[in-house]
């Protein structure tokens, strides 16, 4: 119903009561309450941002090379779209770099990663690193798999290698706010670089 329903409801039209973004807000809601509920969760993964520091060189190395790669991606087989946003609409670019982050990384941390990872650890009876594996590869599927709203191939074809390295992120972390930190530089620049086109910012 979470990972799988939800997302099939939205993109196949089902209903028009519940957009996108308010079923993810809903879902993060209903996550966070469980989390907190439950006495095994720990807490300080919701704030602790103390992993950052030894993180943040190789997630910076890692942007650079993912900045390259998509600047040069949208110049060859895109060119109207590069950069098209903030040339064309630079206050609703700076609205998006400021509240993308807050009210959509957040949540989705929340729900594909932080909720993913401690709810579903112990159905997976197998060696720590095969599950550290396995719920890499779920987390990144199923975070992929929720950009089938978008009803276009590119949006969940960027969202899956994405995804994967988030979830190794958080899996190395243990901190949502490492994790939404590397998912909002990138969210917000392929917003930039003019990939917003496929995720319904037109």
């Amino acid at each position: 119903m979470l990972y799988i329903g939800g997302p099939l409801v939205i993109c196949m039209r089902l209903t028009s009561r519940v957009n996108a973004f308010e079923m993810l807000w809903l879902a993060a809601a209903i996550c966070l309450v469980l989390l907190l509920k439950d006495p095994t969760f720990d807490r300080r993964q919701l704030w602790d941002a103390a992993p950052l520091r030894p993180q943040l060189p190789q997630i910076l190395a890692l942007f650079a090379a993912g900045v390259a790669t998509l600047t040069a991606l949208v110049h060859a087989y895109a060119p109207r779209l590069l950069f098209g946003l903030p040339r064309r609409d630079p206050r609703m670019w700076a609205l998006i770099l400021i509240s993308y982050p807050i009210l959509s990384v957040l949540p989705q941390t929340l729900v594909y990663r932080v909720f993913l990872f401690h709810r579903y650890r112990p159905l997976l009876r197998m060696a720590p690193n095969q599950r550290a594996a396995v719920l890499i590869v779920v987390s990144g599927v199923a975070f992929c798999f929720s950009h089938i709203v978008f009803r276009n191939w590119v949006a969940p074809a960027l969202t899956l290698p994405g995804g994967l390295l988030f979830a190794t992120r958080y899996h190395n972390t243990r901190s949502l706010c490492v994790s939404s930190l590397e998912h909002a530089l990138y969210g917000c620049f392929l917003f930039s670089v003019g990939l917003g086109h496929y995720f319904g910012m037109l």
